[in-house]
């Protein structure tokens, strides 16, 4: 055996071991050979696997949820006048397979149920203020208005002016009480701040003032007056007595606010006192006027 194989290696190869063009023929013979020596050997297959086989191969394939509903379909609701087609299978690798189309969605008209329109709601709380925002940009200079109209005019207390001067031309002789000293001679009551018939000045122009009295003594008398705010004596005018009578005059600065009074006072008939005039000429004056208001700096 083994001089067999020998001698089929020497005809396969050369006399050199390599493979001539005789070896090549061999073995391609020796190729086919086996071939069909083999096939059916091996293309057989155990008897139940062959016959499971064959029953897999009639069998239908399953079908998917939409397929059966489209099957039950047109099972069951055949159109008019056409009988029900057999229904066939068919496989997925087939060829010429038909293609399903999907089934479309079904569209809901939203219009159709819609309702009618709803009362209006309660109005809700007011929220928090938001943060304030930025200066915006200055805007453009409005046209000049129309010259408006003359205004009322205001009251006298706020005027910055208050003056006045007057005189009496009647003797005063003093008796059990004291005598506000009346004037009946006016030369100038500005805004009529001073009153005739009580002989006193009311401050309606706070600030500072200033007041002279003058008058005429009696001989053989005393003169004493006093020049009073607010029923406080402030300054004194005296005059002992004497053969002659001489002129006598007080001055003095007061600062006055607002209803403030001033006036002047003969002293009660302790002793005996008197201020000389006539009807003919005017021996007592009183005057005063505003030198500062009190709102100026």
């Amino acid at each position: 055996m083994t001089k067999d194989i020998r001698d089929l290696a020497s005809s396969v190869f050369g006399p050199g071991g390599k493979m001539g063009s005789r070896g090549l023929g061999l073995v391609l013979v020796c190729c086919l050979l086996l071939t069909f020596a083999c096939g059916p050997v091996l293309g057989r297959m155990p008897p139940g696997q062959q016959e499971q086989r064959e029953q897999e191969g009639t069998r239908e394939p399953p079908l998917d949820p939409a397929e059966r509903t489209e099957e039950k379909h047109e099972k069951y609701n055949p159109k008019q006048g056409e009988e029900p087609t057999a229904s066939r299978c068919f496989r997925c690798c087939d060829p010429g397979t038909p293609v399903y189309q999907a089934i479309p969605v079904p569209q809901i008209n939203i219009t159709i149920l819609k309702g009618e329109k709803g009362d209006r709601g309660d109005r809700g709380l007011q929220g928090k203020y938001g943060k304030p925002g930025s200066v915006g940009a200055r805007g453009h200079v409005g046209p000049k208005g129309q010259k408006g109209s003359m205004g009322a005019p205001g009251d006298r207390c706020k005027n910055h002016y208050a003056a006045f001067s007057v005189g009496r031309k009647k003797p005063l002789h003093s008796n059990d009480y004291y005598q506000t000293v009346i004037f009946d001679t006016e030369f100038v009551n500005l805004y009529s701040h001073f009153n005739m018939f009580t002989g006193k000045f009311y401050c309606y122009v706070p600030g500072i003032y200033f007041f002279s009295l003058n008058v005429h003594t009696w001989n053989q008398k005393e003169t004493y007056l006093h020049i009073m705010k607010n029923g406080e004596e402030v300054v004194i005018l005296y005059a002992q007595v004497s053969d002659r009578s001489i002129m006598q005059s007080q001055s003095l600065m007061l600062e006055l606010q607002e209803q403030d009074e001033v006036w002047v006072r003969l002293f009660k008939g302790e002793r005996e006192n008197a201020i000389f005039s006539d009807e003919f000429d005017t021996y007592i004056t009183f005057s005063g006027y505003l030198v500062k208001h009190a709102a100026e700096p």
